[in-house]
């Protein structure tokens, strides 16, 4: 009888720690899982309603403002404008689909990025903007400079809500800076912004 019981114990404990694993391996795959990008204009989209800086550097960032995700991008976006000494216009573009209601937007993530000195916050109706930038992730950000050239395109973090030190930022800083980038293309990891299926999502991070 203690045989048995030691049996089923073990066998418990060995179900338990193949499930934990498994867990563990589902959890990192979901975490360093990218986000689909779209097609991202080489140049300024002259129909923005965002303004391009005529000197200097344009940052935009397109967000969803309920994406758990994003907040570690908004982190890095506070060391960039630190570290841009004044140097970029930034614009943090938060998706409002047409017939949400008020409380839509009022969420601390966005009243967060709207204390960040240089940084203006944009109301993004229905994803146009998104549309015009080929955002389809949260936190998706890019750098263009006074001639309207795209200089970078992508995440500024290395992974789903993970802040850190990571080539998206240290390639924008870089060019804010007139320096040469590592690259000037990154993974952006975060929630998706337009869900093309249920036309919006309103917590939109993918499984």
């Amino acid at each position: 009888m203690r045989l048995k019981s030691t049996f089923v114990t073990a066998l418990f404990v060995l179900s338990w720690m193949v499930a934990l694993s498994f867990g563990v391996a589902a959890l990192l795959n979901y975490s360093n899982r990218p986000g689909r990008i779209g097609a991202v204009p080489k140049t300024w989209p002259v129909d923005s309603q965002l303004r391009l800086a005529t000197s200097g550097h344009t940052l935009v960032m397109l967000a969803h403002p309920r994406c758990p995700c994003t907040r570690a991008s908004i982190g890095e976006l506070v060391k960039i404008i630190g570290r841009a000494q004044g140097k970029v216009r930034a614009y943090v573009v938060f998706l409002k689909p047409k017939y949400s209601g008020s409380d839509w937007e009022d969420i601390d993530l966005r009243r967060d990025v709207a204390e960040i000195p240089g940084v203006r916050v944009v109301t993004d109706v229905d994803g146009t903007e998104a549309n015009r930038f080929g955002a389809e992730t949260s936190g998706h950000t890019l750098l263009y400079d006074s001639g309207g050239r795209l200089l970078f395109t992508g995440g500024i973090t290395d992974s789903r809500g993970h802040a850190g030190d990571n080539a998206g930022e240290s390639a924008i800083v870089a060019l804010i800076n007139s320096q040469s980038p590592a690259t000037r293309s990154a993974s952006v990891f975060g929630c998706v912004l337009v869900d093309h299926a249920r036309k919006y999502a309103k917590m939109a991070c993918p499984r």
